[in-house]
């Protein structure tokens, strides 16, 4: 129900769009659907919340900016809109520029800055409260939000955590719970009408990836590295291939992380945004009763994607940290060991028992 108010509200929106090139253009078949989706997706100065016949409600951000010699500017980024200029500054493509082209840094707060914040302190309320339902019901069972949340930590803690990295998984716990909740409840937050595509962008998405990538590091042992300048079983000679290989498999491994959220949820986005603008394409109420069951069921299949893009984010990171943290097994040695001693003493050990060792 909610995914169907969300493409209705979206269907009364989208005449607003198809009036606008009318001022500037001679009819309304100068609709261009790649505009109008791009910029429901891309990050913006301003956060458009809906239109009506009376005109758009929007929520204007603040513009801070720097120009060397001039100094600290802070105003609203309606005075910019729409191609205005303020104080030797324009936007261009939601991007920051001077008229001039002289240099400017843009500190600004923008539509995916505030829903980043918004959905930071959802968070921060639900797992309090969930924290505090523990606290006073030591030993008794869940209830409310701690009983609807706690099969998903407890699925992260066994079948991620525990599987991928080992003993030392607890230590990893905090970061690998942040991580999941954190893409599943803006991966939600991103399909409701009128909000921010978050998980949508690659500089979210990217430094994501670049923290998995600080603790990977950080967390490695030599065994790690070992594999790296040192690969087991490699011939000298290869070495030269293959421990370029290995480090720009370092680096690759974070970026499929980053590149994977983020054309997942773009995608899913970009696909129910174009079915609604067949309707505006064909310029005909008729394409409604294709595209918006077809919008509809794709919306339903992003709730899906929304855990499923989590849960594999967060599975990956753990299986990298699994591998960094991962101790020596000493099983070539042992069957060394058992060649030189002939097998004396050591017929009744398992493979299990070396594993264990």
């Amino acid at each position: 129900m909610k995914h169907l108010l969300s493409i209705l509200l979206f269907l009364l929106t989208l005449p607003v769009f198809a009036q606008e090139p009318a001022k500037g253009a001679e009819s309304a078949g100068s609709f261009n659907p790649g505009e109008v989706i791009l910029h429901h997706v891309a990050d913006s100065h301003e956060w458009h919340w809906f239109s009506t016949d009376n005109g758009n409600f929007v929520s204007y951000f603040p513009i801070i900016a720097y120009q060397p010699g001039k100094g600290m500017l802070v105003f609203s980024s309606e005075k910019i809109a729409e191609g205005k200029s303020y104080e030797n500054l324009k936007l261009e493509d939601e991007h920051l520029t001077t008229l001039d082209g002289s240099p400017v840094y843009d500190f600004s707060i923008t539509k995916n800055v505030a829903a980043l914040i918004i959905s930071s302190l959802v968070l921060v309320i639900v797992f309090t409260s969930v924290a505090r339902g523990y606290r006073r019901r030591v030993g008794k069972a869940p209830t409310g939000m701690q009983s609807f949340l706690e099969p998903f930590v407890i699925f992260i803690r066994d079948e991620v955590a525990k599987k991928s990295i080992g003993p030392k998984y607890e230590r990893y716990m905090p970061y690998l719970l942040t991580l999941f909740f954190f893409i599943w409840f803006n991966n939600l937050l991103g399909l409701t009408p009128g909000a921010a595509n978050l998980t949508g962008n690659v500089a979210v998405t990217a430094m994501l990836a670049i923290l998995t990538l600080i603790i990977t590091l950080f967390s490695s042992n030599k065994n790690y590295w070992g594999h790296i300048f040192a690969p087991p079983g490699v011939p000298w000679a290869l070495y030269i291939i293959m421990i370029p290989v290995e480090l720009v498999g370092i680096i690759v491994k974070p970026f499929s992380l980053a590149v994977r959220l983020f054309a997942n949820i773009t995608a899913g986005h970009i696909i129910i945004l174009s079915f609604i603008s067949l309707i505006f394409i064909f310029r005909s109420a008729g394409a409604g009763f294709l595209s918006v069951p077809f919008g509809l069921f794709i919306s339903l299949l992003e709730l899906l994607v929304s855990i499923l893009q989590a849960y594999i984010f967060t599975l990956l990171t753990a299986m990298y940290i699994g591998s960094a943290v991962e101790e020596h097994h000493h099983e070539d040695d042992f069957g060394t060991a058992e060649q030189s001693h002939g097998g004396s003493n050591l017929g009744n050990i398992t493979r299990s028992d070396v594993a264990a060792h």
